[in-house]
């Protein structure tokens, strides 16, 4: 379920890099981030992100949801399995949301660094006084 769900998360981003889903909602800087597919294959969730304002992203999700039949009908000729499954997109901030996280301890880190050099520095002229 991996292995397929990788190759149709690179299926569905060639699709969007080429330009071949028509939606005006959809562009190149939308990510699939994962495809999630059910043992039976009858459905797989899309995680769609983006660097993009969330309103992008979430108007996006609905440009690729209104176009899931021609991706599902076009990766279904290249991949030959007995049952493709029905795809559902749906919008992921985590990575987002992660790369904020990461900014804020990068902030506090240097923060930090600023008050231990201060305090170094007052610590310097407090022994030479």
């Amino acid at each position: 379920m991996n292995r397929l769900g990788n190759q149709l998360r690179e299926e569905i981003a060639n699709l969007i890099m080429r330009h071949e889903v028509k939606d005006p909602r959809v562009n190149e800087f939308l990510t699939i981030n994962r495809v999630e597919v059910v043992k039976d294959l009858s459905c797989a969730k899309v995680y769609v992100s983006s660097f993009l304002d969330d309103a992008s992203v979430e108007r996006g999700v609905k440009g690729l949801q209104s176009a899931a039949g021609f991706i599902q009908s076009t990766i279904a000729k290249k991949v030959s399995i007995y049952r493709f499954p029905k795809l559902t997109f749906v919008a992921d901030f985590s990575m987002k949301e992660g790369y904020k996280m990461v900014q804020k301890l990068n902030a506090l880190e240097n923060e930090s660094r600023q008050i231990e050099i201060s305090q170094n520095e007052q610590d310097a002229r407090e022994d030479q006084e």
